[in-house]
């Protein structure tokens, strides 16, 4: 096993599914909480931070004449329902789930306290962190981060749609070849759009690596904590 502990970000939008009218697309949630089982039979300890946006982005805010803080606090909002939904799906195959909030909501979350969360994670059980940091103006990118570095993660695994990180945007650039793997250093150089920066920055900084890969692709995720090449690679060197 690579790696032993590991933080799962997912988008929001991630969770709605393509070509389909959902918010929550079950047939989505339903594949991922499969990985997640695989994962975790296989002996993996597994943090997961999921974002908002198929529901509501604190960016939109401005747009629609809500206050800006509001609107990011919506979006944390936000990440607790899909929190919930995420919840229920891995619990439905039998692997035992807690709910951490960055929020105070006694009723459906524990709070996130960091030790209670690495106890959690040594029995065995998946945390979803939910409510991003607790404070507007930072992503769920950047709370991934945070509490990768928090929980002692042995890496950040980005789940997209996408097998990694390209020379450009390979959905509109034929051409633009992928990286398998590729320094902190060079993503800033070649201005590559991985995470925002304040997230990126802080995984450089705790010299923690990502790994960017396409999570719809059934075992991806298992090939991936077991060191196998998969997506790419972004590490110190």
């Amino acid at each position: 096993m690579k790696y032993k502990r590991i933080l799962l970000k997912l988008s929001g939008e991630a969770l709605a599914g393509e070509g389909q009218n959902y918010v929550i697309n079950p047939a989505q949630l339903e594949q991922y909480a499969l990985e997640i089982k695989e994962a975790v039979n296989y002996g993996v300890q597994v943090a997961i931070v999921v974002g908002g946006g198929n529901i509501y982005r604190g960016k939109e805010a401005s747009r629609s004449g809500i206050d800006k803080v509001q609107g990011d606090y919506m979006g944390m909002l936000a990440t607790v329902i899909n929190g919930m939904a995420m919840q229920s799906a891995i619990e439905r195959q039998g692997v035992f789930t807690r709910l951490m909030s960055a929020i105070k909501m006694e009723q459906i979350c524990e709070p996130f306290i960091r030790r209670r969360a690495i106890r959690h994670l040594e029995k065995g059980r998946v945390i979803i962190f939910a409510a991003g940091t607790g404070n507007p103006y930072f992503t769920t990118d950047s709370a991934a981060s945070l509490r990768a570095i928090e929980i002692e993660a042995d890496v950040v695994l980005k789940g997209t749609r996408v097998d990694g990180v390209y020379t450009a945007d390979p959905e509109k650039n034929p051409d633009a070849q992928r990286f398998s793997h590729i320094s902190f250093e060079e993503v800033y150089a070649r201005g590559l759009n991985v995470m925002d920066m304040t997230a990126f920055t802080l995984c450089k900084e705790n010299g923690l690596p990502i790994i960017v890969f396409d999570m719809n692709k059934s075992g991806n995720l298992l090939r991936v904590v077991k060191g196998e090449e998969v997506g790419t690679l972004i590490s110190m060197e």
